[in-house]
């Protein structure tokens, strides 16, 4: 990581002349990625008040690449300025570095900017990969709020088949959290390439013993409309949990296979919560 090197500010028409010359020099192959200044000073730059000059450093950061990254790293876990903090993680979103990932992660989880937050777990989606397994210790973890979970289980779907081994393994994981995410992200490969060992997990989902993880599963295998599933989905209208009954009659709504009205109609006959009796009755009118 690089050590910050104090550096006087510049006016506006400086940093102008400096973005005018940085971008010729990296457009024409001549930058010289081992000026640790004058990086420090594009870095620095992030934070000028005129949002299209930020975007202009970022892009030339972006392009200067690999080079640029202990330097956007050290701004964003140290940076004072949270628009700095914001932009690097931007940036390296750019970059796709995966030796940015660790960094990543620990702003996601420490810096109190939502929008850091974001922008930090955008940056790992975009890498990839690379970023799956920390992404997985989040989920598994008892340590981290909801909402940093939600944020792993988003980049997890947005990597999608590029993670498909681990998300594979780990369908069977301990954590009911995990399962739950990967089951989401199951569902984005599913979507993308119809393959059918993904839509065979999702299916399999469908009697996990976690409540949770079964009304992901019958949510998602909704979304993608799969008729093969409604054999599947059909006994859990009969669950003991309702949840589990309320998540299977919405699934079968989105479906929409005839095969599943004569279940339904059963359903709406024993079903004792008006909730779900309302829920089943929309199924079956759909």
């Amino acid at each position: 990581m690089s050590e910050a090197i104090k550096l006087s500010p510049l006016s506006s028409a400086e940093v102008d002349e400096f973005l005018a010359i940085a971008r010729k020099e990296v457009a024409e192959g001549t930058f010289d990625g081992s000026d640790s200044q004058r990086i420090q000073r594009l870095v620095e730059c992030l934070g000028d008040p005129r949002g299209m000059v930020r975007l202009g450093f970022a892009d030339t950061l972006g392009k200067i690449g690999k080079a640029a990254t202990p330097f956007l790293v050290t701004a964003l876990l140290n940076h004072q300025d949270p628009v700095v903090r914001r932009a690097s993680a931007k940036t390296l979103t750019l970059i796709a570095d995966p030796d940015s990932v660790s960094p990543l992660v620990q702003a996601l989880l420490n810096d109190e900017d939502t929008v850091v937050k974001g922008s930090s777990v955008g940056a790992l989606a975009r890498i990839g990969e690379a970023a799956v397994p920390l992404l997985l210790d989040i989920l598994a973890s008892g340590e981290h709020p909801e909402s940093t979970k939600g944020h792993a289980a988003w980049a997890l779907a947005f990597i999608g088949t590029e993670a498909k081994e681990y998300l594979y393994r780990e369908i069977n994981s301990d954590s009911e959290a995990v399962r739950a995410a990967v089951v989401g992200a199951i569902a984005k490969i599913a979507q993308d390439s119809g393959e059918a060992t993904a839509l065979g997990l999702l299916i399999n989902a469908l009697e996990d013993h976690s409540e949770t993880v079964r009304c992901e599963a019958a949510a998602v295998i909704g979304n993608l409309a799969y008729k093969p599933a409604v054999s599947r989905l059909i006994p859990l209208l009969e669950h003991p949990e309702g949840e589990t009954r309320k998540s299977a009659a919405l699934s079968l709504m989105k479906i929409k296979d005839t095969e599943a009205m004569a279940a339904l109609e059963k359903a709406l006959e024993k079903e004792a919560e008006n909730s779900i009796a309302t829920v089943i009755k929309l199924a079956i009118s759909q």
